[in-house]
């Protein structure tokens, strides 16, 4: 017997469109994507960031999607038209690809805001009740239709995502709310140098998500106000949200874990550090955030590789992998894998020792390499007997990338290899 509550949000979730914002750059990541945008940055070994904010909207029944794209969106695109394209238009679902096209001005995307206003009349054919707008670049797995939910009964205008994370880490990287009793934003600073703490958990703040739901015409509204301010950035964390709140019920949802009430896992990948952190957490015995969910499937398209091996067993050249998590179509050959996370189509090749490293598709590491606490970027061939991330200083001097805390990227051109897509 279905739950009651599950037909409610279903009903909710059937009246909403979703629009994903995938057309940032990540600059902070550098080099990484230096060929394609943020969302389509590979994560978790076979998946692309995009697929977490994708696989939340199916999971939670929202079955219109549009992605906004802009920046260097080839790959992106690609893998959208293999992995999910297999939404049946006839029965009112679709996950479509919305470019910058220069519909509404003569500009390509200029912010946030902006995307969404260029594209209202494609919104409006829909006619959906609730628009929730998301970010295209974090990872995590969240039912929207229990924030739909809130957000109508709150009787809110917009409610806004919300997570509690340290001060510290919120200072200059994170929107922050303050609230009222009623998670009624009263006050929303972008990315402020000294965030205002929780009254109910010192320490901690209440940071954006970048994920918003709309009243339809209230969102309409509010953009093509927007739209005629010369001195906006047309952002909705910078502008819309700020001028809203105090003339309109605003509401934040705080997003936790519904059986434990804990704060939940969310991720902004955005810079090197942060994003082989996130994939290391996921060689962890309990991982933080739990992939193997059947409840909560993260879909995807892959390449259809064979299964993953292992070979030779002597004492001195063995092929294994240990606390790692190996992808289809790899191949451990003779080497060494520990506490890494290798994506598909990866070969390691004798006497080699990866440890706390992230390989991105198709990457070979020749013979007698010892690589640590590394990014080696998607097709990267790495030379016999080559040492990455054990001398800071050497790896900086062969132009390799080196973070604040140690984690060396390497790319293609980095090792004077042509590039491709």
């Amino acid at each position: 017997m279905l739950d009651p509550n599950s037909r409610y949000v279903s009903r909710l979730t059937r009246d909403t469109v979703a629009v994903i914002l995938a057309g940032g750059r990540g600059s902070r990541l550098h080099e990484l994507t230096d060929w394609r945008a943020k969302p389509a940055l590979h994560f978790g070994g076979k998946f692309r960031i995009i697929d977490f904010p994708l696989s939340n909207c199916v999971n939670s029944g929202i079955r219109r999607v549009g992605i906004l794209t802009q920046y260097k969106a080839h790959s992106l695109i690609r893998h959208i038209q293999a992995g999910w394209s297999h939404f049946k238009k006839e029965l009112g679902e679709y996950v479509e690809i919305l470019p910058a096209s220069q519909r509404y001005s003569p500009n390509w995307y200029q912010g946030t805001a902006d995307a969404i206003y260029q594209n209202l009349d494609i919104l409006a054919e829909q006619s959906p009740k609730y628009v929730i707008v998301l970010s295209g670049d974090h990872v995590y797995q969240m039912d929207y239709g229990s924030m739909i939910a809130a957000h109508v009964e709150s009787g809110a205008d917009l409610t806004v995502s919300c997570i509690e994370v340290p001060v510290e880490e919120a200072a200059g990287a994170f929107g922050v709310m303050t609230v009222d009793s009623d998670n009624r934003i009263v006050r929303f600073d972008e990315k402020p140098a000294h965030p205002t703490e929780l009254e109910d958990l010192p320490g901690h703040t209440l940071a954006s998500m970048g994920n918003y739901i709309f009243n339809t015409e209230f969102l309409f509204e509010q953009l093509r106000k927007d739209a005629q301010d010369e001195d906006s950035e047309h952002d909705f964390g910078k502008n819309i949200i700020p001028k809203i709140i105090s003339n309109n019920k605003v509401c934040a949802y705080r997003f936790r874990d519904h059986d434990t009430d804990e704060v939940s896992y969310w991720r902004d990948v955005g810079t090197l550090d942060s994003f082989w952190q996130a994939n290391m957490e996921l060689v962890e015995p309990t991982p933080a955030l739990n992939l193997y969910n059947q409840d909560w499937p993260i879909w995807t398209f892959q390449k259809q590789s064979p299964p993953a091996k292992f070979v030779f067993d002597d004492d001195d050249r063995r092929g294994t992998a240990v606390d790692s998590m190996v992808s289809g179509g790899c191949i451990v050959s003779g080497g060494t894998v520990r506490k890494s996370l290798l994506f598909s189509e990866v070969r390691v090749n004798s006497y080699s020792l990866i440890e706390e490293s992230v390989l991105l598709p198709d990457v070979e590491v020749g013979r007698g390499c010892k690589i640590r606490k590394a990014i080696i970027d998607t097709g990267c061939q790495i030379p016999e007997n080559t040492i990455i991330g054990y001398d800071a200083e050497h790896d900086a001097a062969r132009g390799f990338r080196v973070t604040a805390k140690g984690v060396v990227l390497v790319t293609k051109k980095m090792l004077g290899q042509q590039e491709t897509l």
